[in-house]
C-alpha cells in the first residue's frame, strides 16, 4: 500500500470517528459502555502475583483477576484464591510467618510451605488481631473483651470483663417499698439475705485472677484496643442519648407493601455528646479515665458566636472531644493518639502516659471553619495520617498549618517539630517505606490536576520524582518495593494497571485493556484544563469542553459538580463518567460546556476548601457567574443563553444559581439536591455551616428553599424517591412552596426505585433526556 493512500485511510478513518453519534441509551449506560475498569489491585504475600477486581465480559458483578510475569493477559481466579488475596495478613518478626482472621477464626500462614493452619475457631467470631511486642503472643477482641493468644504455649487468656448494663449487684441492692416490707414481715427473706453476705465474704477471702467486671451501663462502648506489651487496654465510652432518625418510605417492594427505613439524623447541636477515653490497667485490675481539660484552646468560643447577641452571656466550657484509638511504637514505649473537637475546629496530637492517665501534647491546630484536607479527615471522629518512623521517637502526620496540607515529624524526646515537605501543593497519600527512614508520597507538585508519585528521605527531605507525568497514578508497592503497581488514568482515558519498576521516571507498562469496542469507536476530547480568575482575585480551575467554531451555537452549559469537595478539572478519569461523555455529546450538538472546580472543591489548599463557610451559595455560586462571564467574554457565548445544572451538591447550587441570581441563568436542571440544609445530616453540614441551634443565620441564606420566590427561568428538578442521602421530602417541600407562591416554570421529575446515585439504566437515560431536551428548549433560538 502506498503512503498517499494509507494517509487518505487514516484521515477517512478520524473523520469518520469524530463523526460518529453519541446516543443517551449508550452511554448512560456507565462502565456497561466504558468497560469496567479494573480495581481494588494488590500484592501477593510474595510479590509473585497481582490480584484485582475486574469485569471484563459484563457480568453482573466482578470477579478476582491475577497476573504475574510472563502472562499475555489476566486471567481469572479461583473463588477460594480471590477470598484469600483480600485478606489482611499480619507480619511477625519471622519472615516466614504470618497470622490472619478469615471469617471471625484465627489461622497463621507459612510463605514458604504456602499452608494455613487453623489456631482458633468459635461460635462467637473474632476481630481486631494485633501483633504483641514479644514474638509469639497475639491480642484479638471477642464480644466487646481482649483475648492473649500466646502461641508457642497454646494458651488463651480473657484479659478484659468489660460488660453492658449495670451489675447484678448494684440491681439487688436497690432499694424500694416492697423490697423493705418484705425484709420487715419475714424472717426467711431475712436469713436468705445474711447468707447471700456470708457467702460474698468468704468468697472475697480467695483472690481469683480473672479480671472484675467492669459495666458500661447504656453507652455505646467502643475502640478497644491492647499496647504492645499488654499492660493496658483503651477504650471509648459515648454517653447514651436517643436521637431522632429520618424515615424513608420505599414504594417499589417485593411484596407489594410500603416499608419505611432509617436513614440519617440531621444536623444539631444535640448531635453533639460526651465521649471518655478509658484505660483499663491489666495487671492492677482497674479502669480510669483521662480528664483532658488542660489541652490548649479547649474553652475557646468561635468566632461566630460574636455576630450573636446570646452569646456574650455564654459561660465559658470545655468543647466535647473525641480520642481516637492509640499509635504505639513497635515496643510499645510510646503511645500516641489524635483528638478533634466535636465542632471540628481544633486537632490535638498528644502523647499519652497510660501508667498515669495522663498526656502530653505536642500539636494543635485551629481553624475558624473546620478542620480537613488530605490525610485529614473532616470527621471528628475519623483519624489521619499518624504513625511512629524506625527510630521509635519519632512521630509523623500531616497537617495544613501553611494552607496547605504537608507532612512533619514530631521528636518526642527532643520535641522539635520538622516540616518535611513545603509548598503550594498538597501531599495526597503517604505510605511510610520498608526502612522506616523514607516516604512514598502522592502529591500535585506538578498540578492541581495531577497526581504524582515521589520518594522522600527523612534526612533529606527532598522530592525524589518517580511517576510525575500528567494523570493520575495510584501507586502499591511489591512487598520488596522494588516494583510499582499502578491504576492509571488521564482525561479522556479510563484506569488501567501498570507495572513499573520502582526507579526515577519509570516507564509504566500496561497489563490490563478495559475499554470496550463501541467507547473506543468515538474520538474523547482532551478537554483544557483552564484557569480563570474569579471577582475577589483568586485563581479558579474548570475543565473547558469547546465545540468547532463553525459547529459553536452560542451557548452555554454550566456543570456543578457534586459533594462540594471534590475535584474534576483535573487530567485523569472523572468519577463523573456520564457527565464527560455527556459534555462531548453536548459539544456535538454546539454547546460550550464549562465543568468548574467552584470554591470549597478538593485539590486547592485550606483557604480554597473553606471558602464556602458560613454561606454556601455564596462563592461557590459566584465562581459560576465568574465562570459564566470568562465565556461570554473569551469565547462568544451569548450571556442570554447560559444553562446551569448539577446533582446533589451541584443541584443545590443550580437551585442557588435559579433562586438567588434569577436573571444569570436562562434555565437549570438541579437533580437530587438539598432545599433547605437544617433537613441535612450532622457532620458534614455542621463543619460548613455550624448547627442551626447557634448559627440560624447561615443556614437561612444557604437553603434554597427561602428564595422560592425569585424563580424566573425555567427549572427542572430530578430526585430519587428512596434517596436515603437527600430524602425526596426535601425536593417535595420546595415544590410545596412553588405552589404556594403561584410558581408555573419549573417541573419535577421523579423516580421511584432510585436512590441518592442512580443505578438502573433506564433511569439515566431518562433524567439526561430530560436535560437535554431542557436545554435545547430554552437556550437554543426556534
Amino acid at each position: 500500500m502506498n503512503k498517499k493512500l494509507l494517509l487518505v485511510i487514516c484521515i477517512l478513518f478520524s473523520i469518520a470517528m469524530q463523526s460518529q453519534t453519541l446516543k443517551l441509551e449508550e452511554i448512560m449506560k456507565g462502565n456497561a459502555f466504558i468497560g469496567a475498569q479494573p480495581e481494588n489491585e494488590r500484592w501477593s504475600l510474595d510479590g509473585q502475583k497481582i490480584y484485582f477486581d475486574w469485569n471484563p465480559n459484563n457480568e453482573l458483578g466482578t470477579s478476582t483477576y491475577f497476573w504475574k510475569n510472563g502472562l499475555s493477559k489476566p486471567e481469572l481466579v479461583s473463588p477460594t484464591e480471590a477470598s484469600f488475596s483480600k485478606i489482611d495478613f499480619k507480619k511477625t518478626t519471622n519472615p516466614d510467618l504470618y497470622y490472619y482472621i478469615d471469617k471471625g477464626r484465627l489461622f497463621s500462614y507459612s510463605l514458604k510451605s504456602k499452608t494455613s493452619k487453623k489456631l482458633y475457631q468459635q461460635s462467637s467470631p473474632i476481630a481486631n488481631l494485633q501483633m504483641g511486642a514479644v514474638p509469639g503472643i497475639l491480642y484479638f477482641r471477642q464480644n466487646e473483651n481482649l483475648f492473649q493468644f500466646n502461641t508457642i504455649e497454646g494458651s488463651i487468656i480473657q484479659i478484659t470483663n468489660f460488660r453492658k448494663g449495670k451489675s447484678d449487684e448494684k440491681a439487688s441492692n436497690k432499694e424500694s417499698f416492697l423490697k423493705s416490707q418484705q425484709e420487715e414481715l419475714f424472717q426467711f427473706v431475712r436469713d436468705q439475705e445474711a447468707l447471700k453476705k456470708w457467702n460474698l465474704a468468704k468468697s472475697k477471702t480467695t483472690k481469683s485472677d480473672f479480671p472484675k467486671p467492669y459495666y458500661y451501663g447504656k453507652n455505646t462502648f467502643g475502640s478497644l484496643k491492647v499496647d504492645p506489651k499488654g499492660n493496658f487496654a483503651t477504650f471509648r465510652l459515648i454517653e447514651d442519648s436517643e436521637r431522632k432518625s429520618e424515615k424513608m418510605e420505599l414504594f417499589i417492594t417485593a411484596d407489594g407493601y410500603n416499608q419505611i427505613e432509617d436513614t440519617k439524623e440531621k444536623v444539631s447541636v444535640d448531635n453533639l455528646l460526651n465521649t471518655k477515653f478509658g484505660i483499663y490497667n491489666i495487671a492492677k485490675d482497674s479502669v480510669y479515665f483521662v480528664n483532658f481539660s488542660s489541652l490548649s484552646h479547649i474553652q475557646d468560643v468561635p468566632k461566630y458566636f460574636e455576630t450573636y447577641e446570646k452569646s456574650k452571656t455564654a459561660e465559658k466550657k470545655n468543647k466535647l472531644i473525641v480520642v481516637q484509638e492509640p499509635i504505639y511504637n513497635e515496643n510499645g514505649s510510646y503511645a500516641i493518639s489524635e483528638i478533634r473537637s466535636q465542632d471540628n475546629k481544633d486537632r490535638w496530637i498528644v502523647s499519652l502516659n497510660l501508667e498515669n492517665g495522663t498526656f502530653q501534647e505536642l500539636d494543635h491546630q485551629h481553624d475558624e471553619a473546620w478542620i480537613g484536607g488530605p490525610g485529614i479527615p473532616s470527621n471528628s471522629y475519623g483519624r489521619g495520617t499518624l504513625g511512629f518512623l524506625g527510630d521509635n521517637e519519632t512521630v509523623y502526620f500531616q497537617s495544613e498549618e501553611t494552607g496547605y496540607s504537608h507532612l512533619y515529624s514530631y521528636n518526642l524526646k527532643s520535641k522539635k517539630k520538622t516540616q518535611l515537605t513545603k509548598g503550594n501543593w498538597e501531599v495526597r497519600n503517604v505510605t511510610l517505606a520498608k526502612d522506616k527512614k523514607s516516604f512514598y508520597l502522592t502529591t500535585t507538585t506538578t498540578h492541581p490536576g495531577n497526581r504524582n508519585f515521589y520518594k522522600l528521605e527523612v534526612t533529606n527531605p527532598v522530592l525524589q520524582p518517580i511517576l510525575t507525568k500528567d494523570g493520575a497514578h495510584e501507586v502499591s508497592l511489591s512487598p520488596d518495593e522494588s516494583t510499582l503497581l499502578v491504576r492509571y488514568s488521564y482525561k479522556n482515558k479510563p484506569w488501567e494497571l501498570y507495572v513499573a519498576s520502582n526507579k526515577k521516571n519509570a516507564n509504566l507498562n500496561q497489563i490490563t485493556s478495559s475499554q470496550t469496542g463501541s467507547f473506543k469507536g468515538y474520538s474523547w476530547r482532551e478537554s483544557e484544563v483552564i484557569t480563570f480568575k474569579a471577582q475577589d482575585g483568586t485563581p479558579v480551575n474548570a475543565r473547558l469542553y469547546k465545540p468547532e467554531s463553525a459547529n459553536a451555537n452560542k451557548a452555554a452549559i454550566l456543570f456543578v459538580h457534586g459533594a462540594g469537595y471534590l475535584q474534576n478539572a483535573h487530567n485523569y478519569w472523572s468519577t463523573y463518567h456520564r457527565e464527560y461523555m455527556f459534555h462531548n455529546m453536548l459539544v456535538d450538538l454546539g454547546y460550550t460546556v464549562l465543568d468548574i472546580d467552584y470554591r470549597g472543591s478538593d485539590g486547592y489548599g485550606r483557604d480554597f476548601r473553606t471558602g464556602i463557610y458560613r454561606f454556601m451559595g455564596g462563592k461557590d455560586l459566584t465562581d459560576q457567574i465568574d465562570g459564566k462571564k470568562y465565556l461570554v467574554e473569551n469565547y462568544g457565548i451569548d450571556a442570554s443563553k447560559v444553562g446551569i445544572y448539577g446533582g446533589s451538591y451541584g443541584g443545590f447550587i443550580t437551585l442557588m444559581g435559579m433562586l438567588t441570581t434569577p436573571k444569570e441563568f436562562a434555565s437549570g436542571a438541579a437533580l437530587r439536591s438539598v432545599t433547605d440544609w437544617a433537613h441535612y445530616n450532622h457532620g458534614y453540614t455542621g463543619n460548613i455551616l455550624n448547627f442551626p441551634e447557634t448559627d440560624p443565620d447561615a443556614y437561612k441564606k444557604s437553603s434554597p428553599i427561602y428564595f422560592a420566590n425569585n424563580l424566573e427561568g425555567e427549572l427542572l428538578m430530578l430526585h430519587g424517591m428512596v434517596d436515603d442521602n437527600v430524602e425526596y421530602k426535601d425536593i417535595v417541600r420546595l415544590s410545596q412552596r412553588f405552589i404556594e407562591l403561584g410558581k408555573k416554570k419549573w417541573s419535577l421529575s421523579s423516580f421511584p426505585v432510585e436512590a441518592h446515585g442512580f443505578k438502573e439504566t433506564y433511569s439515566w437515560v431518562d433524567e439526561y433526556s430530560r436535560i437535554l431536551n431542557l436545554f435545547n428548549d430554552t437556550l437554543l433560538e426556534k
